[in-house]
This record gives structure tokens, C-alpha cells and sequence, in this order.
């Protein structure tokens, strides 16, 4: 992508790509896509932050993103495609990888948070829940034992019992959780 990934992106430099593996489960052919969606959320909102922002909620944020990402890849008939890297809201997930890139672009006061995104308060952030944090959220009785599924239900329920120690970033928690 050279100094620029921004100009790679817009100036569809993508294009270019082959279907070589990345990483695992990542190819080329995934990297073109997330650069054809990304060009799109350019496009439509001027930066990734400002489409987070454009709505009152991390949710409708995940979900628009999503959309936006899956517009500018229509298929064939023109419809929007969707990829498995990116996980939607609507389904029930947890979309641990979208709220764990929101909390390092969000938060500003962790030792791996950048804090660039300033429209967005860590207040309004979710935590990313993985096996690990659910393990010890449960051990601790911030979740529910009988809740055994690390959903979209029980990201919410955390976050919200979080909140009752922090509210205005109850997302600070993470890696103690993550690491416990």
C-alpha cells in the first residue's frame, strides 16, 4: 500500500491485488474487498470515524458500516456481498473485532488504545467479548453462569454492569478481564 494506504484505496490500486494467502483465513481476494468497501465508507462519509458518528448508537454504527462495506462490493446482479470478516449485529453476534478496534481507536487512556477517533466517546463503547473475557466475567459474576453463549445479548449485559463501575468508559476493563 506504500506511505498512503488512504490514496492506495481511492485510487483503486487494489484492483492489482492476486488471490494469494495473507494470513490464514485471508486472502488477496479479502483485502480487495475490504479496499473496494473502504473506498465506499470514504465516499459516503469522509472517514470511518464520521460514519461511526453519523448515528446515536455502536450498534446502528456496526450495522451501517457493514452495509456500506458490502455496497461497494456489489455481485454480479448488483446486489451488496457480504464477508465473513465482518460480522453484523442483526444476527445476535458479539462483533468482537469491530468492538475491538472501536475501543483502540476510541479510548485514549490504555497502554494499546490510540485514542484517534474524538467524535466518539468511550462511554458509548461495548466490550469485546471473546472466550477468554466471558470465562472471566462469569468467574467474577459479572455475567450470568446460565448465560452461556458470548453473544451480542451478553456483550451488552457486561457492558452494562461495567458501566455501573465506570459509565463513562466501562470498556477500560478489558484486558484485566482478557488477562484474568
Amino acid at each position: 500500500m506504500g506511505p498512503s494506504p488512504y490514496a492506495f484505496i481511492m485510487k483503486g490500486n487494489y484492483r492489482k491485488l492476486k488471490a494469494r494467502c495473507i494470513h490464514r483465513t485471508f486472502f488477496e481476494d479479502d483485502l480487495r474487498y475490504f479496499c473496494r468497501g473502504f473506498r465506499a465508507c470514504y465516499t459516503r462519509h469522509g472517514s470511518l470515524e464520521a460514519l461511526f458518528a453519523s448515528v446515536d448508537d455502536i450498534w446502528k454504527g456496526i450495522a451501517l458500516f457493514r452495509e456500506t462495506m458490502a455496497q461497494g462490493n456489489p455481485g454480479p446482479s448488483g446486489q451488496p456481498t457480504y464477508t465473513k470478516h465482518i460480522a453484523g449485529p442483526a444476527s445476535g453476534s458479539a462483533c468482537k473485532r469491530l468492538n475491538l478496534a472501536l475501543r483502540w481507536l476510541v479510548r485514549r487512556e490504555g497502554p494499546v488504545d490510540m485514542g484517534l477517533w474524538k467524535s466518539i466517546s468511550p462511554a458509548s463503547l461495548f466490550i469485546p467479548l471473546d472466550v477468554h473475557v466471558g470465562r472471566s466475567a462469569r468467574h467474577l459474576g459479572l455475567l450470568e453462569d446460565n448465560r452461556k453463549s458470548n453473544d451480542k445479548k451478553a456483550v451488552i449485559s457486561l457492558t452494562e454492569k461495567l458501566r455501573e463501575f465506570c459509565p463513562k468508559d466501562p470498556v477500560k476493563y478489558d484486558l484485566a478481564l482478557f488477562a484474568y
